[in-house]
C-alpha cells in the first residue's frame, strides 16, 4: 500500500525527475510561462514555489540552497532579483497552473500553462496595490438613513451635559434649488 506516499513519479527514475524539474523551474524562473502536462505542472508547482519563498532572504545560505536545485546561474540571478522583488508582499501562491483545454496529439495527454503569478497583467485588478492599513476614526461618519453628518467633537466652553453629545451638522444639498 502507498499510505502517504503523494510525489508524482511522472514515469521516470529519481535521477531522471530531478533533472526535468530543474530544468523546468529554470525554464519558469527565465521565461515567466510554460506550456506542458497538468501532471508535470502540478509537480513543478510543489518544486519552485518553495525556491520562490526561499529567494525572498537574499543571502549567501539561501543562493546556495537555490543554486543546489536549479542548477543554472541566470535563473539564481533573475529569481533572487527580478522575481524576488515582485514576490516580496505575496505570503505563497506565486504560480498559477491554466488548462487550455487542448490535448497533445501523441498521447492525448491534457496540456496547460504555467506562469508566476506576479508577471501575468491580464490577471490584475486595477486596484492591485495595496494601501497602508490606517486607523478608522468615526470622525465625519454620516449617521444611518440621514444626509447629516455626525460631529463628534468636545468644545471646551460648552456646559458639562452638552460636552459630550454629538451635534448634528445639516449637509449641503448639491443640486440647486430652481
Amino acid at each position: 500500500m502507498r499510505h502517504g506516499k503523494k510525489i508524482n513519479h511522472l514515469g521516470r527514475q529519481a535521477s531522471h525527475r530531478s533533472a526535468l524539474l530543474s530544468n523546468m523551474a529554470s525554464s519558469l524562473i527565465l521565461n515567466k510561462k510554460i506550456t506542458t502536462t497538468v501532471a508535470k505542472a502540478k509537480a513543478l508547482k510543489k518544486y519552485v514555489e518553495p525556491l520562490i519563498t526561499k529567494a525572498k532572504t537574499d543571502s549567501t545560505h539561501s543562493r546556495r540552497t537555490v543554486m543546489s536545485y536549479l542548477q543554472n546561474k541566470d535563473s539564481v540571478k533573475t529569481l533572487f532579483g527580478e522575481v524576488a522583488g515582485r514576490t516580496s508582499g505575496r505570503p505563497g501562491g506565486y504560480t498559477r497552473i491554466i488548462k487550455m483545454g487542448d490535448v497533445r496529439l501523441g498521447d492525448n495527454a491534457e496540456m496547460c500553462l504555467l506562469e508566476l503569478v506576479d508577471f501575468n497583467d491580464l490577471y490584475k485588478k486595477d486596484g492591485a496595490e495595496k494601501k497602508a492599513k490606517t486607523r478608522r476614526s468615526r470622525k465625519g461618519k454620516k449617521a444611518e438613513g440621514t444626509g447629516e453628518e455626525v460631529v463628534t467633537e468636545v468644545k471646551e466652553d460648552l456646559p458639562t451635559e452638552q460636552a459630550g453629545k454629538p451635534k448634528k451638522v445639516a449637509k449641503k444639498s448639491s443640486k440647486k434649488a430652481e
